[in-house]
């Protein structure tokens, strides 16, 4: 009954539930409210608190900025379904969405920006191996049509595999250690009205308990990583009994001018190193594949977390 008392409390005011009718959108940082909410953010922020208080909310600090969520779809479904069930939109309703569109088309305008001023940089290393299209399709056969349930891509970057896999899952989560890189994951996936959670974390200490996902993504992570072992220990400890871990990375390789020129720590992986990894956390060999088709060549990893029968590896 005081958790009621103090949910009812918290959605009692007009400004507190059109900050949640926004937040159904998409994930808004308090800057992008008080911009859509034509409020201060010190007021923005007061409001903030009462629904973060309330559990119907939740806020996530980025480098110097803080964005904001629905709370546990537990919790906030009810309220939503109540409020649907109440009354259709209001005027404030149709501004807030015209000034939304506004927030997506900054967002949209920023990535641009931000990818033209990069395309050189990340043409060079496409232009070393076999062409994304073909990754992204072994990549989708490997994982095949089915529900993936709760997905999560680690080392998200700007979101292009929750673009891709997102529409399988129930749940999508993205991770990255760079609020730079989810700002523009941002932008596209809400362009592209695909509603999938972000969020800052290591790669080494996932925000998810143990056993809490069923899909997992390392999609060209692991050659940044500094103990490449560990991350995958570390995706394998959110698994499932059943879950899948898929690995996209390369094959060894002596480009060693990317080490200085785009931060590579490790030149590539060998089927040896990779396996050896999965199943020292846990994680039967279920594929290998191999893309060639340029200098570096590209390897696919699919393990499964031991609770439940894996399929032979197939090497291709």
């Amino acid at each position: 009954m005081n958790q009621a008392l103090i949910i009812f409390r918290a959605l009692a005011d007009s400004t507190r539930l059109r900050i949640l009718a926004l937040l159904r959108s998409m994930e808004l940082s308090v800057g992008e409210l008080a911009q859509v909410l034509g409020q201060s953010q010190p007021r923005v922020s007061r409001h903030i608190k009462i629904l973060c208080d309330a559990g119907v909310a939740e806020r996530r600090k980025e480098g110097s900025w803080v964005f904001v969520a629905l709370g546990p779809d537990a919790r906030v479904r009810p309220i939503l379904a109540a409020l649907d069930s109440w009354g259709e939109a209001d005027h404030w309703t149709v501004a807030d969405e015209a000034r939304l569109a506004a927030v997506r088309a900054d967002r949209a305008s920023a990535a641009a920006e931000w990818f033209e001023a990069n395309a050189g940089q990340w043409d060079a290393i496409r232009s070393l191996h076999v062409a994304d299209s073909e990754v992204e399709a072994a990549m989708a056969r490997a994982l095949g049509d089915a529900p993936l349930g709760c997905l999560i891509d680690i080392g998200t970057g700007t979101g292009r595999m929750l673009e891709l896999f997102a529409p399988q899952a129930n749940h999508a989560l993205g991770i990255d250690r760079s609020s730079e890189m989810l700002r523009l994951a941002r932008a596209k996936l809400s362009e592209r009205g695909l509603n999938a959670e972000l969020r800052q974390a290591d790669l080494y200490a996932l925000p998810l308990a143990d056993g809490g996902a069923d899909a997992a993504i390392l999609h060209h992570v692991l050659h940044f990583a500094q103990q490449p072992g560990a991350a995958i220990g570390e995706a394998a400890r959110v698994l499932a009994p059943g879950g899948r871990l898929l690995i996209a990375d390369f094959a060894p390789h002596e480009r060693e001018d990317l080490r200085q020129q785009d931060a590579h720590t490790r030149l590539g992986f060998s089927d040896e190193q990779v396996l050896g990894w999965l199943e020292a956390h846990g994680l039967a060999p279920v594929q290998v594949e191999t893309l060639e088709g340029g200098e570096l060549t590209v390897k696919l990893w699919l393990g499964r977390k031991t609770g439940e029968p894996a399929r032979k590896v197939k090497a291709a």
